[in-house]
């Protein structure tokens, strides 16, 4: 069986380091361990690919790094022609797997033409998303475009039910979506002992406004001024992290916050042997959409987490099951779970363990490619691979 995976989004680089780029790797991965041969078809593709992706049949698209954001959605909607044309060849592939891309309908448009199934992968809210965060041009078209990749593929893949109604109010006919969540290689994590020294409260991912890092900030000062003997270890970069900086500065907490600043997906499980704890801090005053990545690296590496109460995270997060859940934006509240799991380490023990339990049982990677490709080929044999 032959995949074509597309990335087109300009903003993912699919051998870098960004939650997203980690989420191709590891889908890809996935579908390689199904015996399945896998050609990646991107505008991202620069960098040294892990060596275990490094026989990678590629197909580069065009790059736009036009500043202005209405000339750089014109270029995008152009790359549909390219994209119509290299899937127009006689069998080109038995799979068409998009990773869903504002301005892109093509991949999900010339197989359903072609009789190919085709699997749309839908991560977030995009045209919402787009709108809040940075700025949307050509709004109309940008949601005519989504709306035909939804109506045309054979399967829409969303990471949470918030995404999913995002799907069906774009067209998606309802039995052919299906929530499917972020999942995790536990193969990178080893289990590893109890670090030594103060007790390191950790952070990890992109530092973007909707991880409410200013919050965790705030519980370490609460905790430091109650006499706890901690750090606090953020693992990553993003725009906000000279706010945070200057934040950590004025509280006087320099000395024991650490920002290590963007690290590489090899890198990341000793950032979080080194860890005690950690923390998934989100805002309660924005819709949550996401199935988080960090969280399930988080339970793989058997750390205690300790996550917001927002969207549908009681449904990954089973408090004083596999972890904690507290009130978003409520510094004394997490200050107050981060000190239980300080004094209380069975119970820090506890929850580490069963929430390894859990994602090795539940959120394997190798599962969900497996699921996926039920939903797409329901009579084709798949084994999970180990």
């Amino acid at each position: 069986m032959h995949l074509l995976y597309v990335c087109a989004d300009q903003g993912i680089p699919v051998f870098g380091c960004k939650g997203a780029s980690v989420h191709v790797q590891e889908m890809v991965r996935a579908f390689l361990a199904q015996g399945i041969r896998v050609t990646i078809m991107s505008p991202r593709l620069e960098g040294t690919p892990p060596r275990d992706l490094a026989h990678l049949a590629c197909i580069p698209l065009p790059r736009h790094e036009n500043r202005n954001a209405t000339r750089r959605a014109r270029l995008t909607m152009e790359s549909n022609e390219l994209i119509s044309r290299a899937l127009s060849g006689p069998a080109p592939c038995d799979l068409v797997y998009e990773r869903h891309s504002l301005f892109t309908h093509a991949p999900m448009s010339v197989a359903l033409r072609k009789g190919i199934p085709g699997v749309l992968e839908v991560n977030a809210p995009l045209i919402e998303e787009q709108s809040r965060h940075r700025q949307l041009p050509l709004a109309l078209e940008a949601r005519s475009m989504a709306s035909r990749a939804m109506r045309c593929a054979k399967v829409v893949t969303a990471v949470s039910p918030a995404v999913s109604e995002y799907a069906r109010s774009l067209g998606a006919q309802p039995d052919r979506i299906h929530v499917v969540e972020n999942g995790v290689n536990p193969r990178r994590f080893p289990e590893t002992r109890k670090p030594a020294g103060p007790f390191t409260i950790g952070f990890l991912g992109t530092l973007k406004p909707w991880h409410d890092v200013t919050t965790l900030v705030q519980a370490f000062l609460l905790l430091r001024q109650r006499g706890l003997d901690a750090s606090l270890l953020i693992v990553g970069d993003g725009p906000e992290r000279s706010s945070l900086e200057a934040q950590v500065g004025r509280l006087q907490l320099a000395d024991c916050v650490e920002f290590t600043g963007k690290q590489t997906p090899s890198e990341v499980p000793r950032q979080l042997a080194r860890m005690h704890v950690a923390v998934a801090p989100y805002r309660g005053d924005q819709p949550f959409y996401f199935s988080p990545l960090k969280i399930h690296e988080y339970m793989a590496a058997g750390l205690p987490v300790v996550a917001s109460r927002v969207g549908h995270l009681e449904s990954v997060i089973r408090d004083e099951h596999n972890g904690l859940l507290c009130p978003p934006g409520d510094p004394l509240a997490l200050a107050s779970k981060l000190e239980h799991l300080a004094s209380d380490t069975e119970l820090a023990r506890r929850l580490g363990v069963t929430a390894r339990e859990h994602v090795i049982t539940h959120h394997d990677w190798n599962q969900v490619a497996s699921h996926v490709l039920r939903l797409a080929n329901p009579d084709r044999r798949l084994t999970v691979a180990s």
